[in-house]
């Protein structure tokens, strides 16, 4: 089985590659030195980017008032976890472009893993 993480590292680079062929400048070159100025302004619009797909999400939760009187029954799974995923590559896209690897991503993962479950058996 393959590394699946790393093959979406790897999808999503070769997805800002080649955008970044068709639109010269949409993004700056990689990895981004974040103490420059135009660096942050470009991951924070990337971010934010990030954030309209998830609330983008969100307006396929219709029930979740709790003073609504009625429920919507329908919902689209499909619709859903496709804005997840736009949200996902904006949040990866930074990822990439700050120079972290599926590596990094899971060392990092796991390490807070371990410190959120620690604080659930110490009831933090």
């Amino acid at each position: 089985m393959s590394d699946r993480l790393s093959e979406i590292f790897e999808r999503r680079e070769f997805f800002m590659n080649k955008l970044r062929k068709s639109i010269p400048n949409s993004s700056p070159e990689w990895p981004v030195d974040l103490s420059l100025k135009e660096n942050q302004q470009h991951v924070r619009d990337m971010a934010l980017r990030g954030v309209e797909e998830m609330f983008e999400a969100l307006q396929h939760l219709k029930n979740w008032k709790p003073h609504r009187q009625t429920e919507i029954t329908e919902f689209d799974r499909e619709e859903f976890l496709e804005e997840i995923v736009d949200a996902f590559n904006y949040f990866l896209s930074i990822l990439v472009l700050t120079g972290f690897s599926a590596d990094d991503l899971m060392d990092a993962y796991r390490k807070k893993d371990n410190i959120i479950n620690q604080r659930l058996e110490t009831g933090y």
